[in-house]
């Protein structure tokens, strides 16, 4: 009976009976809720909210269709769309700060957008196993340390890289350090590829520029021979007066596209800073016959650019024939880019 009675007394005032727990749950429950319970305006409040939630979500979801012709605004929205989301538990905690159900539930409509672009991305998507390993690096014409950045993107352990940006004055520089790992190599303009095994058909590529900035390669690796396409497309701007200027880089593309569409050997891989990402529909004409292997088989975004705080993926391997079985950033170098690396299966592609 003592002990009832004990039991009994430490519920009331708060001990660690089921009901007291109930109790202490429901207060909290209480407490978070605040006065939503009651308050008719709980579905009023917020339309605001609500609504840019709405447009988010629609953005997102019709972003190829936003126009290019003011100041390339939709490739402009593209290039950084994933950042897109950070505005959701902005627009969620606004929602909850307003005690604002509808904005709640319709905050959910941008996050399963969201989730259903770039869901994926953000998972693990390596495998094991591979034929052949590619690596690009933009190097920057001003690197201070070209020596250390070659030595740096072999330590990749790549079979093929690429690099872009390339100066007269530095490329000697680059051939010592890496002509001990990669006894074949070639430099087209400000591009240039080595390799650890034999090159053959190597040509510049016409990109409309009046100057070299692309080239072509037959590499003959074990596992068969893959056209490997090195190109560094202009740079783009962004100006307050002008918007996001890229029409240069845009024409490249479209070059660049239709060489890669007349090329003759089923593997190809394409290594370069594109300075656009595989969702600017600028970037179509090359996008749109290639696969990128950070989508297919990256762990996250994979931002490459700039290398101090990366926000977009510009730097791309992009393979078509090809089996990507895992996709990377490698330490940064002194250069303003990330390198990026990837393992592609030769034999098992198609």
């Amino acid at each position: 009976m003592a002990q009832q009675q004990a039991y009994m007394t430490e519920t009331a005032n708060g001990g660690s009976g089921p009901e007291s727990r109930g109790d202490r749950l429901r207060r909290l429950f209480d407490r978070f809720l605040g006065d939503w319970r009651g308050d008719r305006q709980i579905w009023r409040r917020g339309i605001v909210v609500a609504a840019c939630a709405v447009l988010l979500a629609v953005v997102m979801v019709l972003h190829s269709r936003i126009p290019n012709t003011i100041g390339n605004l939709g490739s402009l929205i593209e290039t950084f769309l994933p950042w897109l989301g950070l505005f959701i538990p902005v627009l969620l905690l606004v929602a909850v700060v307003r005690k604002s159900a509808t904005a709640l539930i319709v905050v959910l409509l941008p996050a399963m957008v969201w989730l259903n672009l770039f869901g994926g991305q953000v998972s693990d998507k390596t495998a094991t196993g591979g034929d052949l390993t590619v690596a690009t690096h933009n190097v920057n014409a001003d690197n201070p340390d070209p020596a250390g950045t070659a030595r740096d993107v072999a330590a990749s352990g790549a079979d093929v890289v690429a690099l872009e940006e390339l100066t007269a004055d530095a490329v000697p520089t680059y051939e010592r350090a890496l002509d001990s790992t990669y006894p074949y190599h070639s430099v087209q303009g400000t591009v240039g590829l080595w390799s650890k095994y034999p090159l053959t058909g190597v040509r510049a590529v016409d990109i409309d520029l009046g100057w070299t900035r692309a080239m072509r390669a037959t590499v003959t690796a074990p596992a068969g021979q893959v056209a490997v396409y090195v190109a560094h497309l202009p740079s783009v701007r962004v100006k307050l007066e002008a918007g996001f200027t890229a029409r240069q880089r845009d024409r490249s593309a479209d070059f660049l596209g239709e060489a890669i569409a007349h090329e003759p050997l089923k593997n190809v891989v394409l290594l370069g800073d594109l300075n656009g990402t595989m969702n600017d529909r600028a970037l179509n004409a090359v996008t749109s016959q290639m696969r990128s292997t950070q989508g297919a088989a990256g762990n996250g975004f994979g931002f490459s650019w700039p290398a101090s705080f990366p926000m977009a993926r510009i730097d791309q391997i992009m393979v078509r024939g090809l089996k990507p079985e895992s996709s990377w950033t490698l330490p940064q170098t002194p250069s303003d880019h990330l390198p990026v690396a990837a393992r592609v299966s030769v034999a098992t592609g198609g």
